[in-house]
């Protein structure tokens, strides 16, 4: 690190966009503005811009030519890491103030953290929640846009969390997070790995990079912490091979700490037996098993009573979106899923099949999103021909991308076998209108990708779109937001 300048600053902001200077800006303080280079633009390119607004610090990888003599530069090796961990100081570091629990994998996070936060809140506890549908502290609701928010708001959140009085913090950890270092400067209690499939490869663009990001999360916990992973998935042990923390592992397959046994799989939950202890969940499905255990094992590990544990998992029930079930009084079942990976499509619709007599009809509601890993589209639409009776491909979140193009990729993963029984309807109101009405009387409806999302999100606009609604208001039953 070089410092340029004054260095008697009292910084009262700190900001990584110049356009935000001038709103933090106060008349006894001055405004840091950190320069990063990002997947869409360096922040380098807005030192004059940031200071032209006020900035009077800038931390940046490479001085720019033009030095203010009444500016102080810092000059960093990384200005996302440098952010990070400015961040956490500025905010007095609130993660070593609460016990801050990180989970990172492919499927699973959200319901994994969102249980956490209630099973907590149940047990007594003020707890914080950082996810992908929303963030909490406590029970105050904060919206959220991203799965993983930037270091500087993650760290103003869980600052609002300890003033508040939390005691623990759960929290999603995505691969692009881990990559970008917005958990730098963050210290973790606890990390738990769920699994590592197909997926984000328009980002990482080879899955061994994919799982080197994940695995980064756990080679950074530091020695006073735990590491659970799912030792049935053959990464699971990768990812903690050189984490200094205490490694733990959870698992229906092989030996583990935290072992369980599926008993009874239907729409109405999972009777599952956990460490010997035969329970009934309100959740259903093989993969949630594995998040079941998670939440056990995490919460054991943080110190909690097994049998109270296990007494208020019992109740609770699945994460907004995830495996949600709507019955239409006529023997019609559709279950909302957010599954948008292939493993997690193939894992809701193997829970269908297996809980479904052998001639029930599965329609399969499916799309891919736009400007996100195009492989992933004629994998999965063939996963959903694979599982399913009748298959309709329709438009997901096209954002920017032409959704007819998308469903042109997808169709390709079509088995020749299968074309008679899919159909292509490129308006998703209009897919779910087909499904409701080709299944009124019998049958399960999947409709997978956007779950909990009450959005369409095309051309740079979010339009009002909610799959539970559509599917309420096609089969005339009370809709419950």
């Amino acid at each position: 690190m070089e410092v340029i300048g004054p260095r008697e600053t009292v910084v009262g902001a700190i900001v990584f966009d110049s356009r935000e200077v001038a709103t933090h800006r106060q008349a006894d303080t001055t405004v840091m503005y950190v320069a990063q280079r990002g997947t869409q633009t360096d922040g380098h390119r807005y030192i004059d811009n940031a200071i032209g607004d006020g900035a009077g610090v800038v931390v940046c990888e490479n001085l720019p030519e033009n030095i203010h003599s009444e500016v102080t530069y810092v000059r960093v090796a990384d200005g996302a890491i440098a952010l990070g961990e400015l961040a956490a100081a500025f905010y007095d570091f609130p993660s070593k103030k609460l016990k801050l629990v990180g989970i990172t994998g492919t499927n699973g996070k959200t319901t994994t953290v969102t249980l956490l936060h209630r099973l907590f809140t149940e047990m007594k506890h003020a707890t914080g929640l950082i996810s992908t549908i929303v963030n909490k502290v406590k029970e105050r609701e904060i919206a959220t846009s991203h799965t993983t928010p930037d270091a500087l708001t993650l760290n103003e959140l869980l600052s609002e969390m300890v003033s508040e009085g939390c005691e623990y913090c759960f929290m999603e950890v995505s691969s692009h997070a881990i990559c970008q270092h917005r958990i730098a400067g963050l210290q973790f209690a606890g990390g738990i790995f769920s699994n590592i499939t197909h997926d984000h490869l328009d980002f990482h663009k080879t899955f061994a990079n994919y799982i080197q990001a994940k695995k980064a999360f756990f080679d950074g916990l530091p020695a006073n912490a735990f590491a659970l992973t799912n030792v049935d998935d053959k990464n699971g042990l990768v990812m903690v091979q050189n984490t200094a923390a205490a490694v733990h592992r959870y698992g229906l397959q092989h030996d583990a700490e935290f072992k369980g046994k599926i008993l009874e799989n239907a729409f109405e939950g999972l009777h599952l037996q956990v460490n010997g202890t035969e329970c009934f969940f309100r959740l259903s499905g093989r993969f949630n098993a594995y998040n079941l255990l998670a939440i056990y094992g995490t919460a054991v590990l943080l110190g909690g009573d097994k049998d109270e544990i296990l007494m208020k998992m019992s109740n609770l029930g699945a994460a907004e979106g995830r495996f949600h079930v709507i019955r239409n009084g006529r023997g019609g079942v559709a279950v909302i899923d957010y599954a948008h990976t292939p493993d997690a499509l193939e894992n809701v619709l193997t829970t269908i099949r297996d809980i479904t007599n052998a001639d029930e009809e599965v329609l399969t509601v499916v799309g891919c999103g736009g400007n996100r890993d195009a492989l992933k589209r004629p994998v999965m639409a063939g996963i959903a021909c694979k599982y399913s009776s009748r298959v309709i491909l329709t438009s997901d979140n096209p954002r920017w991308e032409d959704p007819n193009e998308i469903l042109r990729q997808m169709e390709a993963g079509v088995p020749d076998e299968k074309r008679d029984n899919t159909l292509v309807i490129e308006n998703r109101h209009s897919a779910i209108q087909t499904a409701c009405m080709m299944l009124a009387d019998h049958g399960v409806i999947l409709i997978a990708g956007k779950g909990h999302e009450k959005y369409q999100d095309a051309q740079g606009v979010k339009h009002h779109f909610d799959d539970s609604e559509e599917v309420c208001n096609n089969w005339k039953i009370p809709y419950k937001k």
